[in-house]
């Protein structure tokens, strides 16, 4: 998971990765703890080649009114630089795991 302090990093990565996971987040929001680990593990195991990308929208609060997360957690899923899907605060692992499925089995098998 790799921590992103800048709009303009953020952009960056979101434009170079086939795929990328934006994790929009804070270190007081406990439901974002317990869900963070599986997060990564799901991309680690399922996912290998979609990049993590961590945004703590208490020290980037730029970044966060530029994306509009209005409350954590927020997962956006970006495919060639555009979003795919978005999922906030409510989500469940199997409707996350399906916005991933095609897009990736069409860009990485």
């Amino acid at each position: 998971m790799k921590p992103i302090y800048s709009l303009e990093a953020l952009k960056a990565d979101i434009e170079k990765e086939p795929m990328a996971v934006v994790y929009f987040s804070s270190e007081s929001c406990n439901v974002c703890k317990t869900l963070k680990p599986k997060i990564i593990e799901l991309l680690n195991v399922r996912f290998p080649g979609v990049s993590l990308l961590y945004v703590d929208i208490e020290k980037s609060p730029v970044i966060s009114g530029q994306y509009r997360v209005f409350s954590i957690p927020t997962i956006d899923i970006f495919v060639e630089g555009k979003e795919h899907a978005r999922f906030s605060r409510n989500l469940t692992f199997f409707e996350f795991e399906q916005a991933l499925r095609k897009p990736y089995e069409i860009l990485y098998s």
